[in-house]
C-alpha cells in the first residue's frame, strides 16, 4: 500500500508553506527519517523527514511551490505498485505566480521534447504551453528544476529579462544584473512594513544614555565567567532588554495595541526581540519578560533567538500580535540613529544604537569622554501624545543609567 507524504500543519494561522528544497528524486529509495524535503511558513523553516520505506514513487510538487496544508506531495511505495497518483491530489489553481501552486497536470504530466534523436529535454507541461505561447524555443533555455528540467520559473524568467539562459547557464542580454523572486518570509516583512507606515502615525524620539554602569558590569559578568564563577553569559543586549522591560512597567500606556477603535493595555511585558537570521528578520516574543529575574530573562532570550536562527520556531510567538513592545538593537552595526518601524498592532518600538564617546563634564572642571548609548522610540500618535512618549524614554534612560545587578 503506498504512503502519501503530507504537508504538514505548522500552526493555527498557517494556511500554505513553501516547498524551499527536495533532496530525494523520483525513483530513490528512502527509508523512514531521511531527510526528504525542506518548507517554509511566512516566518520559520522546517525539514521534512520521510514516514516510510520504500521508492519515492513521484513528487507532485516543485521547488518554489506553495502547496496548502495537508496536501499530498509525494508518494512512497514499491515498484510494482501501480498507483493513481491523480487521485490523490487536490484541486489546485493555475497562476502566474511562480511561488504558487502548480497545476495538477503540469505537475504530473511532464512533457518531453526532443531536438535529436538521442536528446530529451525534460519540460513540465505548463511551461511547455507558456514557451510555445510566446515563441521560445526551449532547446534553448536552461532548466532549474530537478535533473534539468524547465519549469514555469525558468520560462517567466526568461520573459522578465528579455533573454535566453543558455544551456552553459549564462545569460546574454541581461548580463548586467540578477533577479532572485522574493521569498515567501520576504514578501511577508514588506508587505507588514508597508501596512505599517501607511496605516499608523508613526513619530521617532532620540534620547542617549550613559552607559557607564552598563558596561562595568558586562566586564564583571565576563571576569566571573572566566574565573570560573559564573556560567550565564549575560549581555550588554539582555541588560538592555531588562531596562526596558522596567520602564514599561512604569508606563503601562506604552505596553498596549492600538486596535482602530479602542486601545488594549496589557497587565504583563510580552518582549518582542528582533533576530536577524538567514531567512530575513523575525521578531520572537519572550512571554511574561516582567516575571524574570535578568538571568532567566537572558537565558529566554537566547533561546528564541536561536530558535530562529535554526528556523524551528513556534509560528505562535512570532506573530505580531504576541508582542506588546519590540526592541530591535542595531548597535552592533556601528548605526548612531535610526527609524524603526513599529510592529502593528503594537503602539511602540525601541531602536538601541551605538555606543559613541563623547566629552562630557566629570565635576571640578574636569571633562572627559563618556560613553553614551543611543536610544530611538517610535510610537503610535494615536496611541500615545509626544509627552509620555517622552517620559517612557527618559524612564529607559535612567534605568540604564542607574543599573544594578
Amino acid at each position: 500500500m503506498a504512503t502519501a507524504v503530507i504537508m504538514p500543519k505548522q500552526g493555527q494561522t498557517v494556511e500554505t508553506c513553501i516547498i524551499t528544497k527536495w533532496y530525494k528524486n523520483k525513483g530513490d529509495n528512502v527509508s523512514i527519517g531521511d531527510l526528504l524535503f525542506s518548507f517554509e511558513t511566512d516566518k520559520a523553516a522546517f525539514d521534512f523527514e520521510s514516514p516510510a520505506d520504500g521508492i519515492l514513487l513521484d513528487l507532485f510538487f516543485e521547488e518554489g511551490a506553495e502547496v496548502p496544508i495537508l496536501t499530498t506531495v509525494a508518494m512512497i511505495g514499491e515498484s510494482t505498485e501501480a498507483t493513481d497518483l491523480l487521485n490523490v491530489m487536490e484541486p489546485a489553481a493555475i497562476s502566474t505566480d511562480p511561488l504558487t501552486i502548480q497545476p495538477t497536470a503540469e505537475i504530473l504530466d511532464l512533457s518531453s521534447a526532443h531536438t535529436s534523436p538521442d536528446h530529451k529535454i525534460r519540460i513540465s507541461h505548463r511551461a511547455k504551453r507558456i514557451a510555445g505561447e510566446n515563441g521560445l524555443n526551449i532547446a534553448d533555455l536552461y532548466g532549474s528544476g530537478p535533473d534539468g528540467r524547465i519549469i514555469t520559473r525558468d520560462i517567466e524568467k526568461v520573459l522578465s529579462d528579455g533573454a535566453f539562459i543558455e544551456k552553459t547557464g549564462q545569460t546574454t542580454g541581461a548580463d548586467e544584473y540578477t533577479e532572485q523572486p522574493l521569498t515567501n518570509i520576504r514578501k511577508l516583512i514588506a508587505r507588514a512594513m508597508q501596512d505599517s507606515l501607511q496605516n499608523s502615525a508613526q513619530l521617532t524620539h532620540h534620547m542617549s544614555a550613559d552607559v557607564r554602569r552598563l558596561l562595568d558590569t558586562r566586564q564583571r559578568i565576563k571576569s566571573e565567567i572566566s574565573a570560573g564563577k559564573s556560567q550565564q553569559n549575560i549581555t550588554l543586549n539582555e541588560m538592555l532588554c531588562w531596562c526596558v522591560i522596567r520602564a514599561l512597567v512604569k508606563f503601562p500606556v506604552m505596553n498596549s495595541h492600538f486596535l482602530d477603535e479602542r486601545i488594549r493595555t496589557f497587565r504583563r511585558v510580552n518582549l518582542g526581540i528582533a533576530v536577524d537570521t538567514p531567512r530575513g528578520l523575525m521578531v520572537p516574543v519572550v512571554k511574561n519578560a516582567d516575571d524574570m529575574d535578568l538571568v532567566k530573562l537572558s537565558v529566554e532570550l537566547k533561546s528564541v533567538a536561536e530558535s530562529c536562527r535554526k528556523g524551528n520556531i513556534s509560528t505562535e510567538i512570532i506573530q505580531s500580535t504576541a508582542a506588546t513592545f519590540t526592541v530591535s538593537n542595531l548597535g552592533s552595526y556601528g548605526v548612531e540613529m535610526f527609524t524603526p518601524v513599529i510592529n502593528l498592532p503594537q503602539a511602540g518600538i525601541l531602536g538601541i544604537c551605538a555606543i559613541i564617546n563623547r566629552p562630557a563634564s566629570m565635576g571640578n572642571n574636569l571633562f572627559g569622554f563618556v560613553p553614551y548609548i543611543g536610544l530611538s522610540l517610535t510610537y503610535d500618535h494615536r496611541a500615545i501624545d509626544g509627552g509620555p512618549a517622552s517620559l517612557f524614554l527618559k524612564e529607559i534612560k535612567e534605568q540604564i543609567e542607574n543599573f544594578s545587578y
